[in-house]
């Protein structure tokens, strides 16, 4: 590898764009089953909540996931870590779809999700410890437009492959492109220093564990304590809470616009809502945009700001005039991917001495959100059609407003 002054900024380009390849194949294959789930519905026949499980348990698995991830990428090495689960989500995705019953598909996405979460749990931990802080807010904004990309990609290849072949085979299309994005990352990513050559102090390693070199101290307990007492903090407990209630809202609008806009008087074709789905660009606008704006005016401010926008792209879609719906949609995803590129990169600069357990932790809620009010979005769904799941979503965001507004400070 070249030295000198361009070396390092050459190495901040490679990472950037193997996160951003990471992103993409992690939450292409988790979010696929999205835009045929009216799809699946009618040949499994399931009600809609139920077919959703088809999202809410792949991000479960993830929610679950994140934490020994994040234990396992502390041993084996972060890139190592996301490589490994990349790899062996791909090839569960490959052949989940063509699972003979409901039962098992559904299983079968729990096992891809915590496969998946080995890339989110470590993601941003690592490109902190890689790149300057200064760096890392545009590289957190990075890192989740791949995220947004991988999602939109997911999303239109499984509807585009379904209008022909049907949704089984959709979904399994959708792994072999993320067999491509992980090949992406596996081929740029710096690698990061192995946990027991990283550089200790006074004989304690940089990630706060033991080496072999350096047995255990007798401060071990009290830097546990510390890591628990960050983790455990107001700031890091809302920051966590933006995860589990923007990103349970978000779920729960894509989850069931789709059976929606089937429904008359839209009457789309799946390979159509799918395109639905271009909205997630302007997610990708917005992530990266974040970083900019978070220098210019602090985190907190475009973090109320973004939910804001969120709130408002809400109640857009409640309109029964197709173009004013995509637009709603839109603005919605503006600003969640506004607010989720602030708290997701937020987290590991707020608790320097447990960065990898609080991106976890972050994660975790995040994914738990998912699962959770990604399904009971259908419930509501159910009992009110459209504006039940709008009211639950009105709600979370109000809730994740209040609580920055009222706790978080730059």
């Amino acid at each position: 590898m070249s030295t000198g002054p361009g070396a390092e900024r050459f190495d901040e380009r490679r990472l950037l764009v193997a996160l951003f390849g990471a992103g993409t194949a992690a939450f292409a294959q988790l979010y696929a089953p999205q835009s045929v789930l009216p799809d699946a519905a009618r040949e499994l026949a399931t009600s809609a909540s139920a077919t959703a499980l088809l999202v809410s348990a792949a991000t479960l698995g993830l929610a679950v996931g994140v934490l020994p991830w994040a234990w396992v990428a502390d041993r084996i090495g972060r890139v190592r870590a996301m490589t490994v689960a990349m790899l062996g989500a791909t090839a569960v995705g490959l052949a989940v779809p063509f699972a003979p019953s409901f039962g098992m598909i559904v299983a079968g996405r729990a096992v891809e999700g915590l496969l998946v979460a080995g890339v989110p749990a470590v993601a941003m931990a690592y490109l902190t410890e890689m790149l300057p802080s200064a760096v890392v807010p545009r590289a957190a904004g990075t890192y989740v437009a791949g995220t947004s990309m991988g999602g939109l990609m997911g999303r239109l290849v499984s509807g585009g492959v379904a209008e022909l072949f049907g949704w089984r085979a959709g979904v399994g299309a959708v792994a072999v492109v993320c067999l491509v994005a992980a090949g992406m990352f596996v081929w740029l990513a710096p690698r990061d220093r192995k946990p027991r050559d990283r550089k200790p102090r006074d004989g304690v390693p940089s990630d706060g564990g033991p080496s072999d070199e350096h047995p255990p101290r007798d401060d071990d307990g009290p830097r546990r304590a510390g890591r628990l007492r960050a983790l455990l903090s107001p700031r890091l407990l809302v920051l966590d809470a933006q995860g589990l209630l923007l990103m349970g809202g978000f779920v729960a609008v894509y989850n069931y616009l789709g059976f929606r806009l089937a429904d008359e008087p839209f009457g789309l074709s799946s390979g159509v809502v799918s395109l639905v789905f271009f909205a997630y660009l302007a997610g990708t606008w917005s992530s990266a945009r974040t970083g900019r704006l978070v220098v210019r005016h602090g985190r907190r401010r475009v973090l109320i700001v973004s939910t804001g926008v969120m709130a408002v792209g809400v109640v857009v879609t409640l309109s029964g005039w197709l173009p004013v719906v995509l637009a709603g949609l839109v603005v919605l995803t503006a600003g969640f991917f506004g607010a989720h590129a602030v708290a997701s990169g937020w987290t590991p600069v707020a608790a320097p001495q447990a960065r990898t357990q609080a991106a976890a932790v972050y994660n975790l809620a995040y994914y738990a959100g998912s699962s959770l009010f990604g399904w009971l979005g259908g419930v509501g769904f159910a009992l009110a059609g459209w504006s039940g799941t709008v009211g639950m979503v009105l709600v979370l965001v109000a809730v994740a407003a209040g609580l920055a507004a009222a706790v978080l400070r730059d």
